[in-house]
């Protein structure tokens, strides 16, 4: 089948993934239950979470109680390696193997030189998949998918689908890294504290002093580097018609209620875009509440490249603002009026941007109406806008039991020589079986009989399942005490349970590995190889010189700390190639140099108009 009748086919029968973040293994099990397809979760070790692992124990039951869904678990196993830590990596990659997990998520290509299970592999953002070249290779050397980078516009996501047939998973939402993944060794630089390794410090979520290089102080104490969070749910439509098959919520070391908030809104969003796409997984949720993402933990949000480059950072506060609620309508004493009609309780967290350009904020200590009462003095006037960034209301709602799965069965019920059958079948055609062995007793009323028989096999209770007819072919002839017929349905979904685990397991999948050439015959230390497989994995496909990631030989000279699509320069309104618009935040000529300060530690910009790029380099 030639490709683009392979991609014509696909695109007719796409099946659609929301990916949801698990911290821990109750947190994926809530992802599920608010209608995750799958989840990413950290392996016990060598994750680029080192905050959020998990023991192999917890992934099995995490693992088991996916499949009852027909979603699936990625494990993360997305740092880069040492030579001295291939071999417990490998042996940990087995025991996820054997316990069931459906895909590893690395960074690391030295992997691919080792005695992997055959188990699915996913490259990382970590792997900087920022080109149509780089992610043809990947699709070559055996990865069924690529996790695009961050930065991918929505015209580079359609030239990927063009040019390749491996799965693609995009982020839709969540906190972003404002260098590109892989790319970013400043927390290195800093502390020892490796992002490529698990560690990230987030050096980008600092404030720092803007000068420009005669030292004349630009800006004073802002977070110049730390952006919006990402939210492309106004382009979900776009992204499926450009290729993308997964959808990636950010957020392994975020609360339950992000977890909840965020996953039940994207899977509203995406059922409503189907379109006669298939789902990839099973059940039908129901929600409790309404989710609502500027409810939940958010710096404001951006789209960020899908559509061309606009404003996009947050330099008034690293942390959460939360969700607009109105301005100050007046301030009465120590009150504060509020218009709109927000409802506001004892205990909310209310945030505004201060005289001094900063975000501040205040605790609710008492509501009267529309008035509110803060914690502590504060220098605010009538106008100002406020934002709530933590709901008590909501965050009380979240706590509580917020949404159930069901996978839609069918019953059937019939009499067997040596008593009775139950057959159940679910939605995707699997079936189960269980049988009660009894003496046959005539009913004295048929009707009451069948509708005992009903009743009894109709109540799921906490399972997995839900009842979508049940079929009585006995009619109501004999009589089935309650506790036998409870027994029988339970038999038998514990029987569909364990069909399903079984279904749902992945099947083998054999790293095949191409002889692709690279398309560059040289690396640098931004190809991030600290060990002596991924030189061999290079050098098999082509590479003739290898440098050295810095993790491994702690040299910074002329390398760059970050690189960068976020342009400091048009955040100020000052772009090089007068792609802004309106007034510029500082007054810079195009020849002066910029410079980052952070206690002790300066950093010089450089900006590479030509790809449009922002380089970061220490000044020592």
């Amino acid at each position: 089948m030639s490709f683009m009748r392979y991609y014509a086919k696909r695109q007719l029968v796409m099946r659609l993934e929301l990916l949801a973040p698990a911290k821990n293994a109750a947190f994926g099990k809530e992802a599920v239950n608010h209608g995750a397809d799958a989840l990413y979760v950290g392996a016990p070790a060598f994750g680029a979470r080192a905050a959020a692992t998990n023991t192999v124990e917890d992934l099995d039951e995490l693992v088991k109680y996916a499949h009852l869904y027909g979603a699936k678990v990625f494990a993360t196993v997305n740092t880069i390696l040492f030579d001295n830590e291939l071999d417990d990596a490998v042996k940990m990659i087995y025991r996820l193997y054997d316990i069931g997990v459906d895909a590893l998520i690395i960074q690391d290509l030295g992997l691919l030189e080792c005695n992997l299970p055959p188990i699915e592999l996913h490259a990382s953002t970590q792997c900087h998949n920022a080109g149509v070249e780089r992610i043809k290779f990947l699709e070559q050397v055996g990865f069924s998918r690529v996790v695009l980078a961050r930065e991918t516009s929505l015209e580079q996501m359609r030239q990927v689908r063009a040019a390749t047939s491996v799965d693609l998973e995009a982020f839709v939402h969540g906190a972003l890294c404002v260098s590109y993944s892989g790319q970013c060794y400043m927390s290195q630089y800093l502390n020892g504290r490796s992002g490529n390794r698990g560690c990230c410090s987030q050096p980008c979520r600092s404030s720092y002093d803007l000068c420009d290089g005669s030292g004349r102080l630009l800006i004073k104490d802002r977070h110049l580097l730390s952006l919006r969070d990402f939210n492309a749910s106004q382009h979900l439509c776009s992204m499926i018609d450009a290729g993308v098959n997964s959808f990636k919520i950010e957020g392994r070391l975020k609360d339950l209620s992000y977890v909840k908030n965020v996953t039940a809104f994207y899977r509203q969003l995406l059922d409503s875009m189907m379109n006669g796409h298939e789902a990839s997984s099973s059940g039908r949720c129901t929600f409790f509440f309404t989710p609502d993402l500027d409810r939940t933990f958010n710096r404001g949000y951006t789209d960020y490249f899908l559509t061309g480059r606009k404003p996009m950072a947050s330099f008034e506060t690293q942390k959460s603002r939360g969700k607009y609620v109105g301005k100050v309508k007046s301030v009465r004493g120590n009150a504060l009026e509020i218009d709109g009609s927000e409802v506001f309780a004892n205990g909310d967290g209310l945030c505004f941007i201060g005289a001094d350009g900063r975000m501040q904020g205040f605790l609710v200590n008492a509501v009267n109406g529309q008035f509110v009462i803060p914690n502590k003095m504060l220098d605010i006037s009538a106008g100002t806008i406020l934002w709530r960034n933590n709901d008590q209301r909501f965050e009380k709602i979240l706590q509580g039991k917020t949404a159930e799965r069901k996978i839609p069965v069918n019953m059937c019920f019939i009499s067997t020589d040596g008593g009775f059958a139950l057959d159940v079948k679910d939605a995707d055609g699997l079936s189960a079986s269980s049988f009660l062995a009894c003496e046959h007793t005539p009913s004295n009323d048929s009707v009451k009989a069948k509708a005992l028989i009903v009743k009894q096999l109709s109540k799921t209770g906490d399972t997995p399942f839900s009842v979508s007819d049940v079929i009585d072919k006995t009619d109501g002839a004999f009589f089935v005490h309650a506790s036998s017929l409870n027994q029988l349905r339970r038999d038998a979904l514990v029987a569909l349970s364990e069909r399903r685990m079984s279904y749902f397991r992945p099947a083998d999948c054999p790293l095949i590995r191409g002889d692709a050439t690279y398309y560059e015959e040289s690396l640098d230390y931004r190809a991030n190889v600290v060990n002596a497989k991924a030189e061999t994995f290079y050098k098999h496909h082509g590479v003739k010189k290898i440098e050295r990631g810095v993790e491994q030989t702690l040299d910074y000279t002329g390398k760059a700390l970050m690189t960068t699509k976020y342009c400091l320069r048009y955040e100020l309104g000052c772009c090089l190639k007068g792609k802004c618009k309106g007034k510029p935040k500082v007054s810079l000529k195009a020849s002066d140099s910029l410079v980052l300060r952070n206690n002790d530690h300066r950093f010089r910009l450089e900006f590479d108009c030509s790809e449009c790029l922002m380089r970061i380099y220490a000044i020592d």
